[in-house]
């Protein structure tokens, strides 16, 4: 039997569920893995700019990742979108970046959202620009970080997404 997203929970994440973060990234085989503490500390430090997708037994299946960035307050920096195989295709990702926007709309005055996406990753460009599309919100794409600012070795360019202004209000 498989789950729909009517049958999904999203909530913010907690640390007991850091495991399970890392585990969803490690298995997209397409994230950049950080340490399994690192995912701890986001769930305890972060929990309210971050989201997680819960199946009906409240087991994490999918996770956005983000912070509000301090010299820019009205930003919400999006880390990481991450959703369990199992669970793919069904607009979860989709959800969960508009529950996160929302959440932090209201509680933060965000107005903006950033995220860095690697050329070639279609999936992740596809989301965040339906993203802008549905909310209203232009797109500006800027290259953050060349290929060569890494230390650790071949890694791509990470290139900006700027979307904003948000047109999202809480009866969205």
């Amino acid at each position: 039997m498989t789950a729909t997203q009517a049958d999904l929970q999203i909530d913010r994440p907690t640390v007991a569920d850091g495991a399970a973060l890392w585990r969803i990234a490690r298995d997209s085989k397409t994230l950049d893995l950080n340490s399994s503490y690192s995912y701890l500390l986001w769930c305890r430090d972060f929990a309210a700019t971050s989201a997680v997708a819960r199946d009906e037994h409240g087991e994490p299946v999918g996770f956005v990742t983000g912070y509000v960035r301090p010299e820019r307050p009205w930003t919400l920096l999006v880390w990481q979108v991450a959703v369990d195989p199992a669970y793919r295709g069904r607009g979860l990702a989709a959800a969960l970046l508009d529950g996160l926007a929302l959440r932090t709309v209201v509680e933060c005055g965000i107005t903006t959202v950033e995220t860095t996406i690697t050329p070639g990753n279609t999936a992740s460009e596809r989301l965040f620009a339906s993203f802008a599309e549905r909310h209203g919100a232009r797109v500006e794409h800027e290259v953050l970080f060349e290929a060569d600012a890494f230390p650790d070795g071949p890694h791509d360019s990470e290139v900006l997404h700027r979307i904003g202004p948000l047109s999202l209000t809480p009866s969205a």
